[in-house]
């Protein structure tokens, strides 16, 4: 597929924010628990689409928390982070007394993608096989 190629659900020419975050196990829950009150805030906003926080399935991993959210268009995402109740609790989040949190934030463009393969049904094949025998 093309840089154009979009999800079905995201129209073009919309962006797609990734934020990645290191933090300690200890402190993913109060974490994400703030996280939830930034991501409600911000579906609010004019040219919101989606949002989601991917969670590591291991403590070894070394970004513990993905967030990958949608937005209709560049402006869109700048004029809501540019709200400076977000700016708040984005700032609560990071300067807990004992939380240390990096975060690697960017808008980013659909490079490639690749739909899944067209599968052929197995069991339809064998039972033509069985049938002409």
């Amino acid at each position: 597929m093309t840089a154009d190629s979009r999800p079905v659900n995201v129209p073009s020419p919309a962006v797609t924010f990734i934020n990645i975050f290191e933090i300690s196990a200890e402190h993913l829950d109060a974490f994400i628990a703030q996280w939830e009150q930034r991501a409600a805030l911000m579906s609010t906003k004019s040219g919101f689409i989606d949002s989601r926080l991917h969670r590591a399935r291991s403590t070894e991993t070394r970004f513990q928390l993905v967030n990958v959210s949608h937005w209709e268009s560049r402006e869109a995402w700048e004029a809501a982070t540019a709200d400076p109740e977000f700016g708040r609790r984005t700032r609560a989040a990071q300067d807990g007394p004992q939380t240390q949190i990096t975060s690697s934030p960017g808008l980013y463009d659909v490079a490639v993608e690749f739909p899944a393969a067209a599968a052929e049904p197995e069991a339809a094949h064998g039972n033509q096989e069985l049938q002409g025998q």
